[in-house]
């Protein structure tokens, strides 16, 4: 449960549904199992797992939400050779060539035939509501599987007025002030990792990983026109991170005194729900401060009036249609293997 990979999308309205309404409205497209012709499902399904049957866990102004997605993996080599196998046979039976139109059907054949036979692959992914502070905090690496979680609870609810974080201060050019001047403000330090791009030559990168920033080549790299996309930082001597141009935030470790805190308050809970209570009401609390923190060192948020409004905006049924125009995309993208 604990969020390791973050990914931080701003409501530009207050969220009008209650947490029980939320709960309502996702336990209507509860998840179900894949079928046997069926090549991925999702849902959503309770976040305590079977320990809970509420599909939302809210405390403290905070709703946490949880989406099952399954999947039928059919590797492209096995598809391949049985293909391969079906196309010689009717060659070798009735002496001629197999045009490509027909190899396509067979092969949609052989990926009909093998569906019922996939070995099957789960995976929950989290993300929880921060009421007052307008935010839906994500538990993902993946812009892409963000935007996706995003477009079905956007269909679930039936609107969902959300856009990515962005603040009046270019990430880049922040993170590239920092290391020059070897110092962040507040309680962030320096880590000992980044990412550098040249700003004429975007194939220009380099990696550096356990080295001192403020080393010499490094510096020499920023004062000849090369730029920090990803920097890693420490945060009030309890969180490291790393951070990238597109505000993603990676790579969570929790720091000793940190876990030390967690383990005392774990161990005041009674059972599982108990547990996944406390450590819900920890880690919320310590992200407010932390995404605090993060904004203003950032220039605080950038003015709603100079951002593209969400798509569905003010309007319900456009954000439904989207969401489920992408839904239908993914899955029909998803019935072919690589």
């Amino acid at each position: 449960m604990w969020f390791k990979n973050i990914q931080v999308y701003r409501f530009t309205k207050p969220l009008k549904l209650s947490a029980e309404e939320i709960a309502t409205q996702l336990e209507q497209q509860e998840f179900k199992p894949c079928d046997s012709q069926q090549p991925l499902s999702r849902g959503w399904t309770p976040p305590l797992g079977r320990h809970g049957s509420d599909f939302v866990h809210a405390a403290n102004g905070y709703i946490m939400l949880c989406s099952k997605t399954q999947e039928k993996l059919l590797p492209a080599a096995v598809i391949n050779e049985e293909l391969e196998e079906k196309v010689l046979e009717i060659e070798q039976a009735q002496s001629r060539k197999v045009a490509r139109k027909e190899r396509n059907s067979l092969k949609e054949e052989i990926i009909f035939s093998l569906l019922p036979r996939a070995f099957l692959r789960s995976k929950l992914e989290f993300a929880y509501i921060s009421l007052d502070e307008g935010l839906l905090v994500l538990n993902s690496s993946s812009e892409k599987k963000a935007d996706e979680f995003v477009s079905s609870l956007r269909t679930a609810l039936g609107t969902l007025p959300v856009i990515p974080l962005e603040c009046r201060l270019a990430p880049v050019d922040v993170m590239t002030q920092w290391v020059k001047e070897g110092k962040p403000p507040g309680s962030f330090e320096l880590g000992e990792e980044c990412e550098l791009r040249s700003e004429n030559d975007v194939s220009r990168v380099i990696k550096c990983k356990n080295q001192d920033l403020q080393a010499a080549e490094i510096l020499n790299h920023l004062k000849i026109g090369m730029e920090v996309t990803k920097l890693a930082l420490s945060w009030n001597e309890r969180l490291e991170f790393v951070l990238d141009e597109k505000l993603m935030i990676k790579r969570i470790r929790f720091t000793d005194v940190f876990q030390e805190e967690i383990r005392e308050n774990e161990s005041n809970a009674d059972d599982n729900a108990a547990q996944f209570d406390v450590d819900f009401s920890i880690m919320t609390l310590e992200y407010t401060s932390f995404f605090s923190a993060l904004i203003s060192a950032l220039g605080d948020l950038k003015p709603l009036e100079n951002l593209p409004g969400p798509a569905d905006e003010g309007d319900k049924s456009a954000g439904m249609k989207k969401g489920e125009a992408k839904e239908t995309a993914e899955t029909e993208s998803a019935a072919e293997p690589a």
